[in-house]
């Protein structure tokens, strides 16, 4: 936070992808504070490569989720974290430090937001709902999304690009959006919303329908009322 309004080192890792300075400190910070707690766990992070554990559980980290907003003063962004055993997530945990938002779950616990219990939205149709996306980094998956956008305008109430999948997953959870879409994550963008969402009663999978790993790309989170219809409304889109 400290580094937020004040000046920060950009660079670009493609066309579209930058990280600044920040991700690399908050990153480095993460690893040497879990390396010292849980030495045998594997880590699996956005900036680094992944570190191989003697443990079947392993840590999955973004240091700053939302670089593009965090770069240019934008206050939406996140620090995500989860402990995973394979495929399984035990742990999720997306903070916003500007707001002071702590989104956590364990695995059969429920889902919070700070000591508060969370679940997905209660609405029943796309009609009456607000549908959250993000484009990410690859072109064509990104006009997929807006693709889709433009197929469910006019027949939803309104649409939100995030800027931030960890917070979109973690508003879906909470019912702030009805839906959250995004086609093109990587396992830091999506392990802790896994577990938000199961955990607060909803549906997340591929957006073909197969169950979501950590390791999915095309991904929708919502709840089972809403799942079917955009299933359908979708079919062959998304």
């Amino acid at each position: 936070m400290a580094h937020f309004r004040g000046e920060k080192r950009i660079e670009y890792k493609g066309r579209t992808d930058l990280v600044t300075d920040v991700d690399l400190l908050v990153e480095e910070r993460m690893i040497a504070l879990l390396q010292k707690e849980y030495p045998s766990f594997g880590i699996i992070t956005e900036e680094s490569e992944e570190i191989a554990g003697d443990s079947p559980y392993t840590w999955v980290i973004d240091p700053i989720d939302g670089t593009r907003n965090f770069a240019r003063g934008i206050p939406h962004f996140s620090v995500a974290l989860a402990l995973t055993q394979g495929d399984e997530v035990l742990l999720g945990i997306v903070y916003d430090p500007l707001r002071e938002e702590f989104f956590w779950a364990e695995k059969g616990g429920g889902a919070f937001l700070n000591n508060s219990p969370i679940s997905v939205s209660k609405k029943t149709s796309l009609e009456a709902s607000l549908i959250g996306f993000d484009m990410g980094y690859d072109a064509e998956r990104g006009q997929e999304v807006l693709d889709v956008a433009s197929a469910l305008w006019p027949g939803v109430q309104s649409v939100r690009v995030m800027g931030s999948a960890t917070l979109g997953l973690a508003y879906a959870a909470c019912g702030r959006l009805d839906l959250y879409l995004h086609l093109s994550l990587s396992p830091w963008d999506l392990a802790s919303g896994i577990l938000l969402i199961n955990e607060a009663g909803g549906k997340i999978s591929e957006t073909d329908g197969k169950p979501v790993s950590i390791r999915s790309k095309r991904v929708i989170a919502t709840s089972q009322a809403i799942y079917e219809e955009f299933m359908r409304r979708t079919r062959g889109r998304a």
